[in-house]
């Protein structure tokens, strides 16, 4: 069976630390200058883009609901693929001209003996977002010519942009059903791909961007799912609750925190680490003197190592030592007080 395989639009294959840490004897290797650029992007830490799929449509009312979540509630107008910017009263209009419920597949039913089948998504919710203080239509631009490569005459979509938050993002609702009749299916190889397109339409708008996995800049922690998001924001999560609770028993037992996952993670800086010795021996032998040495720079001061689990234990621990802290502080208060009034 032959598998199908997703060529660079660009030509010149993007930074891979890891295949040029092992690829042959020292000088081997030599750096197009498009990836002398990447290099310099990440070990001087230019800001990273996002591009997150939050989830999608199974019905018609689901989405529906997510149209008035970015809209926020008909507060901010949506822009259409084809230009139009329509409020709240139009947004039934949209859903009517996208033909959702003749999606083919979404009205499958149960066979005998078998579970249902999965739910057919009608749409994509997707997240394109950089961090502050990105001018917001700078993301908007950037997000525009993303949507018009990536799904103009195939996909409809529509857009909004969202300021309320700390880093400008834009909403995107793409329609699963392309005009050919072709399902969209977004796989990881795709995401890393559009993490990339995002992040050189940003650049085409003057604004520094860069995109790499979060491994290779010895980032552990992995992006929240968007309703867990929210769930946390609101106080109201009870997994972390749990997990919080899980943790303080531990604490309060073996007085310190083990997690299984801690070995995995350390193997893998391991072999980014080793990556990135390959990345600056070849970058001496081209004569990339002062970049090499910012790359062993970058590379020796690189984030601890924790899973979540540990993470949160330090979290736990600062907060009991804040309310000590301020439960002695304001004993001390007392006490003082207490002097003064006996004199």
């Amino acid at each position: 069976m032959r598998r199908p395989i997703r060529l660079s639009r660009e030509g010149a294959p993007l930074l891979d630390i890891f295949s040029a840490g092992r690829a042959g004897p020292p000088g081997s290797i030599q750096f197009t200058p498009a990836q002398v650029e990447q290099i310099m992007r990440t070990v001087r830490r230019t800001p990273e883009v996002m591009v997150k799929v939050t989830g999608g449509g199974t019905h018609r009312g689901a989405v529906a609901a997510h149209l008035s979540y970015i809209s926020r509630k008909g507060q901010l107008e949506i822009e259409t693929d084809e230009g139009d910017r329509i409020d709240k009263k139009a947004q039934q209009g949209l859903l009517k001209d996208w033909h959702l419920e003749l999606s083919p597949g979404q009205y499958r039913k149960a066979k005998d003996g078998e579970p249902p089948p999965r739910p057919l998504k009608l749409t994509h919710n997707i997240v394109l977002s950089m961090p502050k203080p990105t001018p917001p239509d700078k993301v908007l631009a950037a997000a525009k010519a993303f949507a018009r490569e990536k799904f103009a005459l195939k996909h409809r979509y529509a857009l909004v942009l969202h300021t309320h938050q700390e880093h400008p993002h834009v909403h995107l609702v793409v329609k699963a059903e392309g005009a050919d009749g072709r399902r969209l299916h977004i796989d990881k190889a795709m995401l890393r791909e559009w993490r990339q397109d995002f992040a050189r339409l940003m650049r085409a708008q003057g604004v520094a961007a860069n995109a790499t996995p979060r491994t290779v800049r010895g980032q552990s922690k992995r992006a929240e799912r968007d309703a867990a998001y929210r769930t946390r924001r609101r106080g109201s999560s009870y997994a972390l609750r749990a997990r919080v609770d899980s943790i303080a028993q531990e604490l309060a037992t073996t007085r310190t925190i083990h997690d299984p996952a801690h070995k995995k993670l350390a193997e893998t800086r391991k072999a980014v680490l080793a990556g990135w010795e390959g990345v600056a021996a070849a970058l001496d032998a081209q004569g990339q003197i002062e970049l090499a040495g910012d790359v062993r720079y970058f590379a020796k001061h690189l984030p601890p190592v924790r899973t979540d689990r540990e993470r949160l234990a330090e979290d736990l621990l600062r907060h009991v030592e804040a309310v000590r802290a301020s439960q002695s502080g304001r004993e001390d208060k007392e006490r003082d007080r207490a002097i003064e009034r006996s004199r």
